[in-house]
């Protein structure tokens, strides 16, 4: 028995478009199925908020760098056999060079709509790292990784990760002086890994750098290898977010069981279009009028020659700023010399900051014991404790990225190469502590203003005088949709009290070193300004609350809500619900 599905019909007359996209959906229907699951897709919901077109620009720029890399690869030749130039650009003419040079000028010069190419795809790709970062930044600080989001925060890691090899890669193809410069490093950075440095690093350049074969095989890696890995991390990514639902700022009627937003079509599907062409547009006016990685004027690479103010992508400013804020450091064992003052600065400040990300949201989920779902996310300032350590990792990862232009920043400030360099090694250590003090503190006076205004209410503005004379200014309660904001932090959840009974018995989660450090831990992370109940129908003072501004700060208490003690939000109509 066959079933065969015909469209509905209806008093309208259809027009030829509209019967054969008819035709053609009754058609694909009856072979593969998926009418069902593609109403389901048209109609999921998608909640909206500013932030989460960063994760749209990293997707977009990465599409962009897939259209622009085809066209490149189309006319660029990856090898180092020598030729002589005879071009559009005659100030290298008659200059022996490697074919990958000569050809990155001929689409500079000869191809037509060549270097318009070249430049969206430079820049496509610094956007792709920098949306990442903020991406992945605005996922730490409102606490987006928590279950059941872990294995999408660890892929996003590996995304940054091989999209900072990517572009490694990518703009060392030229074979032009600046590129050649940043594979030499990479070449010192190999050799100074103890026992199998040398190993490494005659066999990615097939000999002694810079040999015949690095070229070809960076492109090998960098055109198939590596998007093909990041292709397969970005569906996987994608897939984790449809079918785990997407996480939704605090708001009223957001809640954990229920999705706030608008449907994929039409809504989300033309604002998300038309910010893939909004992204397009942008990048090819930037690379209109603003040059990038002009290497004609670098010249071919030469071991021999280095150009002053050599600076790689900024991404990669972190790993050149450790290098050169790192003091001689090398031991002689056997014989043999273990240069730490390369191999610790190329693999630890990133290491840090990597298996920091990795493991934090495991760390917070021990040290709290908090095993619940979470589709709603935090306000920054409601987990003072995480933001500061953000702050902190951006400070650190700062100072190094400045580092690694210290010649420029010495050349504008006329100043000493060696001032700014030694200015480095104590700003490392004392930004990222400062940064997670004024942070914390930031924080926490946030948190007392929201209790301000729960219990005060806001300004209007209006002064009135009591009968007994006295001035004072009319407050107003808060907008409802403001104060669903504000009575958004979730209960904190702790571990077990530090004793059983009256017979003072520590918990088992508690015994122990380990068990006192995650106690203690666990306070850390949860220390807050204490909220208040309020309804903003206040005088102005108090309205017989205590005063939110001495507020003692301190972790949360088991089972209290911004709403009060044991006080909870009733659930709303789920109109949106996923």
């Amino acid at each position: 028995m066959s079933i065969t599905n015909r469209a509905p019909s209806s008093g309208q007359v259809e027009g030829p478009v509209d019967k054969l996209l008819g035709q053609t959906g009754v058609f694909l229907d009856d072979r593969l199925r998926g009418a069902k699951s593609f109403r389901s897709a048209l109609r999921k919901i998608y909640p909206d908020h500013w932030s989460f077109l960063l994760g749209e620009i990293a997707l977009y720029s990465f599409v962009i760098l897939l259209l622009t890399g085809t066209f490149l690869t189309f006319f660029f030749k990856p090898s180092m056999s020598p030729v002589t130039y005879h071009g559009m650009y005659t100030r290298l003419n008659g200059v022996r060079m490697s074919e990958a040079y000569a050809s990155t000028l001929n689409i500079s010069f000869d191809v037509r709509g060549g270097l318009l190419m070249r430049q969206i795809h430079h820049w496509a790709a610094d956007l792709f790292v920098a949306a990442l970062i903020a991406h992945m930044l605005r996922i730490f600080f409102t606490g987006a990784y928590r279950k059941p989001r872990e294995f999408n925060w660890l892929i996003g890691i590996v995304l940054f990760t091989l999209a900072m090899l990517e572009g490694l890669f990518g703009y060392s193809l030229p074979d032009d002086l600046l590129s050649g410069t940043g594979l030499r490093i990479t070449e010192g950075v190999l050799l100074g890994i103890p026992i199998i440095g040398t190993y490494g690093s005659f066999f990615l350049f097939g000999g002694q750098f810079p040999g015949a074969d690095i070229i070809p095989r960076l492109y090998v890696i960098h055109i198939l290898l590596i998007p093909a890995l990041l292709l397969a991390l970005i569906t996987a990514h994608l897939f984790f977010m449809y079918h785990q639902k997407h996480t939704q700022m605090p708001g009223l009627g957001r809640t954990d069981h229920n999705v706030v937003g608008q449907q994929a079509y039409p809504y989300f599907a033309a604002k998300t279009g038309a910010w893939f062409m909004f992204i397009f547009g942008g990048l090819a006016l930037l690379s209109t009028f603003a040059q990038i990685n002009p290497i004609w004027l670098y010249g071919p690479y030469n071991p021999s020659a280095i150009s002053a103010g050599s600076q790689p992508d900024f991404y990669m400013g972190i790993l050149e700023g450790s290098l050169r804020i790192s003091p001689s450091w090398t031991w002689d064992l056997a014989g043999h010399t273990v240069a730490w003052n390369v191999v610790i600065p190329a693999l630890v400040p990133l290491g840090i900051i990597f298996t920091g990300a990795a493991i934090w949201p495991f760390l917070e989920r021990w040290a709290i014991g908090d095993y619940q779902e979470h589709h709603v996310n935090d306000r920054p300032r409601n987990a003072a404790t995480r933001t500061a350590v953000g702050m902190a990792a951006v400070t650190f990862y700062g100072v190094l990225w400045l580092e690694g232009a210290n010649d420029l920043i010495a050349n504008w400030l006329n100043i000493s190469l060696y001032l700014t360099t030694e200015i480095a090694r104590y700003a490392i250590f004392i930004g990222p502590v400062v940064a997670y003090w004024v942070t914390k503190r930031i924080c926490l006076g946030l948190q007392r203003k929201d209790t301000e205004s729960l219990v005060h209410g806001y300004e209007t503005g209006i002064i009135e005088m009591t009968p007994e004379g006295e001035f004072i200014e009319r407050h107003a309660p808060v907008p409802a949709e403001e104060r669903a904001v504000l009575i958004a932090a979730r209960p904190v959840a702790e571990l077990p009290a530090p004793s059983d009974g009256d017979d003072d018995v520590p918990a088992r989660a508690t015994r122990g070193p380990i068990g006192k450090a995650r106690l203690a831990l666990g306070r850390v992370l949860t220390e807050q300004v204490p909220p208040s109940t309020g309804d903003g129908h206040g005088n102005g003072h108090g309205n017989g609350q205590p005063e939110p501004e001495r507020a003692a700060v301190t972790a949360g208490e088991p089972g209290q809500t911004a709403l009060g003690q044991g006080e909870t939000e009733s659930s709303p109509e789920d109109s949106g619900s996923h």
